[in-house]
C-alpha cells in the first residue's frame, strides 16, 4: 500500500482514538466535580485573636532599686496557657541595664541611670499575639546629712540601693561615743576633710556588710586625699568592719603626722576585727596601727592605689595577717610596713608569707625579744641602713625549702643597702637554712665590722645559705660566739666586700 493511503488511514485512526478518549476523560471530571460536597472546598475561617497582653501600672523607682516587673494580668480569653517574652523598648543612653527571667509572667529589672525607661511585653499562644508597655521613672534619693555625734544608740540603715550614690553624708567631722550600727549596703560620704572618730568609754561601731552589699565609706567627691579617715579609740571586743570598703581618705593626717584610711591607737588598746575589706584609693596608708592597738581578727583583705603602703602596723600585731590578704594592688609600696622597735618578750610568733608574695619592710631598727619563727618564702627586708637584732631573750628559727627560701635583704635590692643581721642571742634554737641573705654591711654593725651577718655572744647555725653582696664581710663572729663548723663550706657566699668568714680570737 501507497505510504500516503496508509498514513491517512492512521491518521483517521488516531482522530477518532482521540476524541473518544477525551470525551470520557471529561464526563468522568464533569461526575467527579459534580459529586463533591460544598465543605470540601471552603477553607475553614482564621480564629480572631483573644489574646491581651498587660504590662501593669507606670511606676517611679530609684536608681539600682530591683524593680518587679508584673505581666500576670494578661489574659486569653479562651483560657489557653501564655508565653511571655520582655525586652526594653528605649532607656537613659548610658545605662547597661537588662530584664532577669524576661521570659516569665514576673520579672525583675534595676534600674542603673536616672532617667526615663520603657518595656514591652508580648504574649502569645496559638490563638493570637498582643503587647503592652509599661513605663519606669528612675530618680536618686538625696542623702541624709549627719552633722552631729553619735551620742545614742543609732542605726543607718539602706537607703538606696545603688552603691554608687550615698545613703548618708558626713557634712561634719563627727564622733562616736555609743553604739553605732550600719546595715549591709550603706553608702556614707564625707565632705571635704572631715573625720569620724569611735570614742574610748561608750563608743563603738559594729559594720557588717555582705559579699553583694557592701558597707562603702567614700569621698563626697572620689578623688584620692577627699576626707581624713576613720579613727578607732575604741577598745570594745564588739568593734568590726566586714565587708566594708574605705576610700578616698588621707586629705590630713589622721595621727601622729600620718595620713591614713583607717587608724588604730595604741594608748588606749584600741582594736577590731577586720574581715573581707577593702582599702583603696587613699592618700597616706591603707590601715595604721599603732604599738598597743590590737587587731582582734584580719582575714581577706586588700590594699590597693594607697599612696603609701596598704598597712603599717607594730611587730605585734604582724602574726595577725592571713596568707590570702592582698598588699600588692598598685600601692606606693607594696609591702607589709612594720614600724615599731621591739618584737616583745612572749610567746613562739610566726610570721607566714603571703599567696601574693609581700614582703615584709622593716621601716627602723627592729629588736626580737621572743621567739621568731619565720615561714619557707617569708622575705623580710629592710630600709637603708636598718638593723635587725635577735637580743639575747629572743630567738630565731628561718628555715626554708628548695624553693621557698626565707630572705633577708635591703629594701633598695642593691649592694651594702641596709646594716644587716645581729645576733645577741645565744638561744640554741637559733637557725638559718635553706635562706638568702644579702645587701647587708652599709654600716659597722659591731666592733668596727661590716657583715651580712654578725654574731656578738651569739649562737647560730646557718647551712644552705647564699650570703651576697655585702658591704663587708659575709659573716662576722666575735670573740665567745658560737657559729657551726662548717658554716663556711656549707654555704655560698658571693660578692661580698671582704672575706666570706671572719672568726675574731
Amino acid at each position: 500500500m501507497p505510504a500516503a493511503i496508509q498514513f491517512a488511514k492512521n491518521s483517521a485512526w488516531v482522530n477518532t482514538v482521540f476524541t473518544q478518549r477525551a470525551f470520557a476523560i471529561l464526563l468522568s471530571a464533569t461526575f467527579l466535580v459534580t459529586g463533591c460536597k460544598k465543605d470540601d472546598v471552603d477553607p475553614t475561617p482564621t480564629p480572631s485573636n483573644t489574646v491581651t497582653a498587660n504590662a501593669g501600672a507606670d511606676q517611679e523607682v530609684q536608681v539600682g532599686e530591683t524593680v518587679k516587673l508584673d505581666g500576670s494580668a494578661s489574659v486569653d480569653t479562651k483560657g489557653a496557657p501564655l508565653t511571655f517574652q520582655w525586652t526594653i523598648a528605649s532607656k537613659p543612653a548610658k545605662s547597661t541595664a537588662a530584664i532577669t527571667s524576661a521570659t516569665t509572667a514576673k520579672p525583675t529589672f534595676v534600674a542603673d541611670e536616672v532617667g526615663d525607661y520603657e518595656l514591652e511585653l508580648t504574649v502569645s499562644n496559638a490563638n493570637g499575639t498582643s503587647k503592652d508597655k509599661v513605663k519606669l521613672a528612675a530618680s536618686v534619693a538625696q542623702p541624709v546629712a549627719i552633722d552631729k555625734s553619735i551620742t545614742v544608740k543609732t542605726v543607718l540603715t539602706d537607703r538606696i540601693a545603688n552603691p554608687d550614690y550615698p545613703d548618708y553624708i558626713i557634712t561634719k567631722s563627727i564622733t562616736v561615743s555609743h553604739e553605732l550600727t550600719i546595715n549591709p549596703g550603706v553608702v556614707i560620704a564625707f565632705e571635704r576633710d572631715t573625720r569620724m572618730d569611735i570614742n574610748d568609754g561608750g563608743g563603738l561601731i559594729i559594720a557588717k556588710g555582705t559579699p553583694e552589699k557592701k558597707i562603702r565609706f567614700i569621698g563626697a567627691e572620689k578623688t584620692k586625699g577627699y576626707w581624713v579617715g576613720i579613727m578607732i579609740y575604741s577598745g570594745s571586743n564588739a568593734n568590726v568592719f566586714e565587708n566594708i570598703e574605705v576610700m578616698h581618705a588621707g586629705s590630713r593626717a589622721l595621727i601622729s603626722a600620718t595620713k591614713a584610711g583607717m587608724a588604730l591607737f595604741g594608748g588606749g588598746k584600741a582594736q577590731i576585727a577586720l574581715k573581707n575589706s577593702l582599702f583603696s584609693q587613699n592618700d597616706g596608708y591603707g590601715l595604721l596601727v599603732q604599738e598597743g592597738g590590737i587587731l582582734r581578727e584580719f582575714a581577706t583583705n586588700s590594699f590597693t592605689k594607697n599612696t603609701e603602703a596598704g598597712i603599717v602596723l607594730d611587730p605585734a600585731n604582724v602574726d595577725k595577717l592571713d596568707a590570702a590578704s592582698v598588699f600588692t594592688g598598685e600601692n606606693g609600696r607594696n609591702v607589709v610596713e612594720i614600724k615599731g622597735y621591739y618584737l616583745r618578750e612572749g610567746s613562739d610568733i610566726t610570721w607566714g608569707g603571703f599567696k601574693d608574695k609581700t614582703p615584709y619592710r622593716l621601716a627602723g631598727d627592729f629588736a626580737v625579744e621572743a621567739g621568731l619563727t619565720l615561714s619557707p618564702g617569708v622575705t623580710i627586708e629592710a630600709a637603708r641602713d636598718v638593723v635587725m637584732m635577735i637580743n639575747s631573750k629572743g630567738y630565731l628559727i628561718a628555715k626554708g625549702t628548695a624553693t621557698e627560701k626565707v630572705i633577708f635583704t635591703g629594701a633598695d635590692r642593691t649592694s651594702a643597702s641596709w646594716k644587716g643581721l645581729m645576733v645577741y642571742s645565744n638561744n640554741s634554737r637559733n637557725v638559718i637554712e635553706n635562706a638568702e641573705i644579702s645587701n647587708g654591711g652599709s654600716l659597722a654593725i659591731v666592733s668596727g665590722k661590716k657583715a651580712n651577718v654578725a654574731l656578738y655572744g651569739g649562737n647560730l647555725s646557718v647551712k644552705n645559705t647564699t650570703i651576697a653582696n655585702g658591704g663587708g664581710y659575709g659573716i662576722f663572729v666575735s670573740y665567745g660566739s658560737k657559729l657551726n663548723t662548717d658554716a663556711s663550706t656549707v654555704n655560698t657566699f658571693k660578692a661580698n666586700a671582704q672575706d666570706n668568714v671572719l672568726l675574731e680570737k
